[in-house]
């Protein structure tokens, strides 16, 4: 084969590499910011310039035959370097750009990311942002994410996170269905009421509540055995049951914030802490890596300083 031809498959051989990485054609043509089918093109192409078959594929995923692995582990360090040497030029010239792939749960990201993502882009207008709203905890280095937004996620070791911020738990219920059914003043009182809850697993549903004792560094800690006629995995449902008169909803703060600021939910046994429910932290986490682009940190940055404060629900 001629330099020219060789020198014509580069491209070619890279795409093959990020395939590798990424596991997917999805994720990979997410990652290189092409079509699947221009990168099953290209490796097809490679692959009848090479004269052997460079991948296999499977139900879910892809992976590379010996040969494709030996032309990927030849001239993996050398995109590595080239890559490295060309982000470097390009943020040295100090101009702040290029696609972040971030992914975060659902109602976080409606209620409050979204909200924020707008001033971003203004304040960086050759920054592209691709956000995936999911609940699901998507491998970031096989979906090609650059950001997650974790609510209390164990962060792996391959992985940098940053604290975005506190949150907590809080029980809310709209006026009207406590003027019609009564409010309760003890954790016990809620075995009366219609209860909206996350489910978790087919366990039995349980509230657990702690306040401190008066005169005592131990804290009065009660678990309450709850039910109703309302439960999902959503805390956006959850809080749109309570709106609509059905019950007291468990919500996370930030699902609760907006409709408690503007009186449309009312927090029930504020004087009570609420444990298990959800997590207390939320977190950015990345793949960890060398070098990060200008981008990603100016997002974390301009997160962390819009968010850092929590949601005053207290």
């Amino acid at each position: 084969m001629e330099k020219s031809e060789i020198e014509g498959l580069w491209t070619h051989i890279h795409w093959l590499s990020v395939l590798e990485e990424h596991g997917t054609y999805t994720a990979a043509a997410a990652r290189l910011g092409v079509s699947k089918s221009a990168v099953s093109q290209r490796i097809s192409d490679l692959e009848k310039a090479t004269g052997t078959r460079l991948v296999t594929r499977t139900t879910r995923s892809v992976r590379l035959t010996e040969a494709g692995q030996s032309l990927t582990r030849e001239v993996r360090s050398a995109y590595a370097h080239i890559a490295r040497s060309f982000s470097s030029v390009r943020d040295s010239a100090g101009e702040i750009r290029g696609l972040v792939r971030l992914t975060a749960p659902v109602a976080f990201a409606r209620q409050q990311l979204v909200p924020h993502l707008s001033g971003f882009l203004q304040q960086y207008p050759q920054v592209r942002i691709q956000l995936d709203v999911s609940d699901a905890l998507s491998s970031l280095a096989a979906e090609g994410y650059d950001l997650a937004v974790r609510h209390g996620f164990q962060v792996p070791e391959t992985h940098v996170a940053w604290k975005l911020c506190d949150t907590f738990s809080v029980l809310v219920a709209s006026r009207e269905y406590l003027q019609r059914q009564g409010e309760p003043r003890q954790p016990g009182e809620l075995t009366a009421h219609n209860c909206l809850y996350y489910p978790r697993g087919t366990e039995q549903p349980a509230w657990t509540f702690e306040r401190s004792k008066r005169g005592s560094r131990e804290a009065e800690r009660v678990t309450v055995p709850i039910a109703g006629s309302f439960a999902t995995n959503n805390s956006e449902a959850l809080r749109d049951a309570a709106l609509n008169h059905l019950g007291i909803a468990l919500l996370p703060d930030f699902s609760a914030h907006a409709a408690l600021a503007d009186g449309r939910l009312v927090q029930v046994l504020r004087e009570w802490d609420l444990k298990g429910a959800f997590a207390d932290e939320v977190y950015l986490i990345r793949p960890y890596s060398p070098h990060v682009p200008k981008s990603v940190t100016a997002l974390v940055g301009y997160l962390k300083e819009r968010l850092s404060g929590g949601f005053a629900t207290r």
